[in-house]
């Protein structure tokens, strides 16, 4: 049997010492006392309300309903690749679906945006693609014109821009899914540091 390399004779033996478990309570009192998030702009969910938004989840979905019936639904959760740029307070960017019904209708205007830090306080959003639906039930008439959105003119892309802002889609709320979805993944960060610890500190010792 080859004999353990130093490193992970170390790393044993930090374990077997406790080491780990002080470390991670080091790394979890520097979190609780150094808030990333603090004081930055949280945005505004303006008249979209909360749909879904479990503790275990990555992501959010916002609804928000018209008094004529139209509907308008947004799910939202982190890119997965983080930012690298010491200027931006937000390590990553949001990708966002806005979806909208009109009443009595089956067809859903279907739009993939992404949702981006610009500057203190400051964000935007990029619709990346867009499609129409014509059907949820019917499997023969999904879509139609899948990614047309970047075959159009762009002052069509920009009008198409501005329809989502009307329906609420504002510098508000995109600065809400940014601060919300990065804060719940900094939480999320804390409660499995705060579960490892836990299992650590209740392991028998050898």
């Amino acid at each position: 049997m080859r004999k353990l390399n130093p490193l992970l004779k170390r790393g044993l033996k930090a374990v077997e010492d406790g080491g780990l478990l002080k470390i991670l309570q080091s790394e979890i009192r520097h979190e609780i006392s150094h808030p990333r998030f603090q004081g930055v702009e949280t945005g505004s969910l303006g008249n979209f309300k909360l749909d879904w938004d479990s503790p275990e989840s990555q992501d959010v979905v916002l609804r928000r309903q018209f008094d004529s019936g139209e509907e308008v639904v947004v799910s939202a959760l982190l890119q997965p690749e983080p930012i690298v740029d010491d200027d931006l307070m937000f390590p990553r960017e949001a990708l966002a679906k806005v979806c909208i019904k009109k009443p009595g209708l089956s067809s859903i205007l279907h739009f993939d945006c992404r949702v981006y830090e610009t500057g203190s306080g400051c964000s935007h959003f990029d619709i990346e693609r867009a499609c129409f639906i014509r059907s949820l039930v019917s499997a023969l008439s999904s879509t139609y014109g899948d990614d047309f959105f970047r075959q159009l003119d762009i002052k069509l892309q920009n009008e198409l821009r501005r329809y989502l802002i009307s329906k609420g889609i504002s510098e508000g709320l995109t600065n809400f899914l940014l601060c919300h979805l990065n804060k719940k993944e900094q939480d999320q960060y804390v409660n499995w540091l705060r579960k490892l610890e836990s299992m650590m500190s209740h392991s028998p010792k050898s």
